[in-house]
């Protein structure tokens, strides 16, 4: 076995097991298939190398992987800090009720509150301080005071470091002067929000506690190597262990291969999934895995509505991407169970919004109901100023079904996914109708997107199951500790292994199971 342990992925879950790996003394090997990203590598321009794109990665290996599926988009990052790099920053712990089935008996609420904290921790997550809420942190509030729902609003836990003493009244209190440039404990640069709005496609500060800079920093200093633009391809049990064949997306198109006696898939609730489909169904490497492979996905309810502003400022392109919510996971409307938060984008999109909406192409298809009032509202103001992105997750149905399927002249099977909406509708369409409320509420107008309102389409960037918990193989995929049922020492580490939505960001969430499994293994 040429490692102890190999990590397939760098992301919440990867990241946590490579980190308590090297603590243990073991080597370790991580392969990831995204590049290494530094501030000044970050995606900024239309010719810059934004997206990766899985059916040519070599010549494309982006900052986002956008999956368009026959009714869902899933959007995941790629690079070392797997969705750290791309997510909005929001460290929340799922709630109690989210665990009162679904899961192998050993997983409960109180069980993870533990390892909830040790990520916590590790993250070093904190609220936005008090002076420095932004004008979407403030809508949110007013919306939910206004709706008799004050009661719900809730700051939340956040990876980005804070300065004390910055506020929105300094003299350009956006620019990266005001940052405080400091070693965290890892000995990473890092330093402290200026609330630019750029946390999905790269903090230029480094303010955000991304992956990186803390349990794969931490890894990598006790030894562990990582390796980036490593792209896994397939799976084998061999002499104890398990041999891993990858190909280096960089340079000489050599396909590769290593050893070790554990194996960690933590590529991703697609990633993972399609690595175990094709070592089951293509392969036959794998022939043993569980039939429910595959099943119980679900997009955790996510949906966005934008809702325009003509008379007030919302500034959305300015301060951390999310930052507040108002929680209705009770149940309380009509059984519905979602987690309405703000939304914010960098300014970049609004410039392209701004030209795309300059163009008398589609000025002139803006007519009549909502279209009327977004271009009056638009033609007097930039996008950020007007347009507030509502954000939200819910209790969808994990009805989905991951599969390979061979299209016409493929070569080989490609990942397919069948998600029925129609069991998932309700919660989806009451997610958008508070939406639509609580901008009424504030003087907004919400439109319903057209590709839900026609067409059914959703879009996710949290992603769950494929490789669902369960008490054996006929009842899951792996077990409570992410060890796959009947392959020894092959562990599933992400949030493919999630078997239900959690209504709310679920980073917190498979971190602690992480750390969970490590803890075990570890023992």
């Amino acid at each position: 076995m040429n490692y102890d342990a190999i990590v397939v992925g760098s992301g919440f879950g990867g990241a946590v097991a490579a980190c308590r790996l090297a603590e243990a003394g073991l080597k370790v090997l991580v392969l990831e298939r995204g590049r290494r990203w530094e501030r000044e590598d970050f995606p900024r321009g239309p010719d810059d190398d934004w997206c990766f794109d899985v059916d040519a990665p070599r010549e494309r290996h982006g900052w986002l992987d956008l999956r368009f599926f026959s009714r869902m988009a899933v959007a995941q990052g790629a690079g070392v800090g797997g969705g750290s790099l791309v997510y909005a920053n929001v460290s929340v712990p799922a709630e109690r009720f989210a665990f009162d089935s679904g899961w192998p008996e050993a997983i409960d609420f109180d069980e993870l509150v533990p390892y909830q904290d040790r990520v916590g921790q590790m993250l070093e997550v904190a609220e936005v301080p008090a002076g420095q809420v932004s004008e979407r942190y403030r809508l949110v509030q007013e919306a939910a005071v206004r709706s008799g729902d004050g009661d719900r609003f809730r700051p939340l836990p956040l990876a980005v470091r804070f300065d004390p003493d910055w506020n929105y009244r300094l003299s350009e209190p956006h620019h990266r002067r005001h940052s405080r440039q400091t070693l965290n404990v890892h000995g990473k640069e890092q330093g402290t929000c200026i609330h630019c709005g750029y946390c999905d496609i790269g903090c230029p500060v480094g303010a955000r506690n991304t992956l990186d800079l803390n349990y794969l920093a931490r890894a990598e200093q006790l030894g562990a190597q990582v390796r980036p633009l490593s792209m896994v391809r397939s799976l084998v049990p061999e002499s104890g262990g398990y041999r891993v064949t990858f190909q280096h997306l960089e340079g000489a198109p050599t396909i590769r291969h290593e050893r070790a006696e554990r194996v960690i898939l933590a590529a991703g609730s697609l990633g993972s999934t399609e690595l175990l489909l094709r070592a089951r169904d293509q392969y036959r490497t794998l022939p043993e895995l569980s039939p429910l492979l595959g099943h119980r996905w679900c997009a955790n309810g996510d949906f966005l509505t934008p809702a325009i502003y003509p008379n007030r400022r919302i500034d959305a392109c300015r301060g951390p991407t999310i930052s507040a919510a108002i929680d209705y996971l009770d149940g309380s409307d009509g059984g519905e169970r979602y987690f309405v938060e703000d939304g914010g984008y960098p300014d970049l999109i609004a410039h392209a919004l701004t030209q795309l909406l300059s163009r008398s192409a589609t000025a002139s298809m803006l007519r009549g109901g909502w279209r009327a009032v977004l271009a009056e509202a638009l033609k007097e103001n930039d996008p950020d100023r007007c347009l507030m992105p509502w954000f939200g997750q819910g209790m969808d149905t994990a009805d989905g079904v991951l599969r390979l399927t061979r299209r016409w002249l493929e070569r080989e099977p490609s990942l397919s996914l069948d998600y029925r909406v129609a069991a998932s509708r309700a919660t989806v369409q009451a997610l958008c109708e508070r939406h639509k409320r609580l901008s009424a509420a504030t003087g907004g107008v919400a439109i319903e997107p057209p590709s839900w309102r026609l067409l059914d389409y959703l879009i996710t960037p949290h992603p769950l199951g494929g490789c669902p918990m369960g008490e054996n193989r006929w009842d899951g995929v792996v077990d409570h500790a992410g060890e796959v049922f009947g392959y020894p020492r092959l562990y599933v580490l992400d949030g493919a292994i999630v078997p239900r939505a959690l209504g709310l960001n679920p980073s917190r969430t498979i971190a602690a199971l992480a750390e969970r499994a490590m803890a075990r293994m570890l023992a």
